[in-house]
C-alpha cells in the first residue's frame, strides 16, 4: 500500500511540474525592462521567446513578433524553444506511461510489464526536466550578464515570473522520478523477499517428507495406544 501512496504522489508532483513547464511557453513575462536608476516610469518593456512589447502608462501594449530567430544578436531564442518542446513533448508521453504503470490502475498488462512502462516513464520524466531545468538558467543568464555588464548601454531587463515558474516545474519532475524510481526498487525488493521465504517453506517440506517409503509406512500403520488397549480388553 505505501509503494502505491508513493506512486500517486510521484505521479501528481511530475504532472504538476509538466504542467507548469508548459505554461511558461506562452507566458508573457519572460524578462522585464529594470527600473532601478529611473525616477519617472512612462513605459514598461518585456518580451519573451516569441515577441517583445512595451506598455505605456495608460496600460495600453504593442507587441511586434520576432520576425527572424537568425537575426536576434546574442539571443539564444529558437535553441530555448527547441529545449523546452522537447522537454514538453518526453513530459506528455511520461505522464501517459506512468498513469498507463501505476498499481492503481488496472491497464497495462502484468506487473513486469507495468514496472517496465513506469521505469520508463521516470526516465522520461528525468530527461525532460533537464531539458527544461537547463533552458530556464540560460535564458537568465543572459539577463544577469547584461544587467551587470557596465558597457551594456542598451535597455537592461530582470527575470521575470516565467524563469520562476519554469524552474519549479522543472524540480518537480526530476523529484517525481525520483520517487518513481524508488517506490519500483521497493516493489521489486519486496517481491524478492516473498519468494525466499515460499522458497525456504518448500525445502523445510520436503526435508520433512525425506524419509525411508518403509518407515513411513511402519509409522503409519502403527495403531494409537488406546486402539491397542481397547482390544486387549
Amino acid at each position: 500500500m505505501s509503494g502505491m501512496f508513493q506512486e500517486i504522489l510521484a505521479f501528481i508532483l511530475s504532472s504538476a511540474g509538466w504542467v507548469l513547464v508548459s505554461s511558461t511557453l506562452p507566458t508573457d513575462y519572460w524578462k522585464v525592462s529594470s527600473l532601478d536608476g529611473t525616477v519617472i516610469t512612462t513605459a514598461t518593456f518585456w518580451s519573451n521567446l516569441w515577441k517583445t512589447c512595451v506598455t505605456d502608462s495608460t496600460g495600453v501594449s504593442n507587441c511586434k513578433d520576432f520576425p527572424s530567430m537568425l537575426a536576434l544578436d546574442g539571443q539564444p531564442c529558437h535553441f530555448l524553444r527547441g529545449l523546452l518542446m522537447c522537454g514538453i513533448t518526453l513530459g506528455f508521453f511520461a505522464v501517459v506511461l506512468c498513469f498507463v504503470g501505476m498499481d492503481c490502475t488496472y491497464i497495462g498488462g502484468t506487473d513486469k510489464t507495468k514496472d517496465k512502462l513506469l521505469f520508463a516513464g521516470a526516465v522520461f520524466h528525468f530527461v525532460g526536466g533537464l531539458c527544461s531545468l537547463s533552458a530556464f538558467p540560460i535564458y537568465a543568464h543572459q539577463i544577469t550578464s547584461e544587467f551587470f555588464d557596465t558597457n551594456f548601454m542598451e535597455q537592461k531587463y530582470e527575470q521575470g515570473a516565467a524563469l520562476f515558474i519554469g524552474r519549479s516545474g522543472s524540480f518537480l519532475h526530476i523529484i517525481g522520478r525520483s520517487i518513481f524510481c524508488f517506490s519500483i526498487a521497493g516493489c521489486r525488493t519486496k517481491s524478492h523477499s516473498h519468494a525466499i521465504y515460499i522458497y525456504k517453506g518448500a525445502a523445510s517440506c520436503s526435508h520433512i517428507s525425506s524419509y525411508p517409503r518403509g518407515q513411513a509406512e511402519t509409522v503409519n500403520l502403527r495403531p494409537p495406544q488406546d486402539y491397542s488397549d481397547s482390544s486387549r480388553m
